[in-house]
């Protein structure tokens, strides 16, 4: 069932980029997690930013992308913790492991041809 359309998935989309510049403040998380939230969280505003949908400026790249990106990005959040050897610090982790799994839930819902 896709419930969301293009412009929700957009306020959504701006929700990630402001949880990952927060998230190193608000979990005391250690270097590389906070580092990679940093990063994550201007990778994904670049992409927004590029997106062919309402919140898009350059709109270079089509929504149905955008859309198989952050399917590849749930699943590389959830192996981070273990794939860059921080998966023992658990508030981290289980950052890391909870938001991939909310990007999925977020794929799943969005309609990525309402655009």
């Amino acid at each position: 069932m896709k419930i969301l359309n293009a412009k929700v998935h957009g306020i959504i989309d701006f929700g990630v980029v402001i949880a990952f510049l927060a998230a190193p403040s608000l979990f005391q998380l250690s270097e590389t997690p906070a580092k990679l939230s940093y990063v994550l969280a201007f990778v994904h505003l670049g992409l927004v930013l590029v997106t062919a949908y309402p919140y898009g400026i350059l709109k270079k790249v089509p929504f149905t992308v955008h859309g198989s990106i952050e399917l590849l990005v749930s699943v590389l959040l959830v192996a981070l913790p273990w794939v860059l050897g921080f998966s023992g610090e658990e508030t981290a982790r289980n950052f890391y492991v909870g938001f991939g799994v909310a990007v999925f839930l977020t794929w799943l819902l969005t309609d990525y041809k309402s655009a």
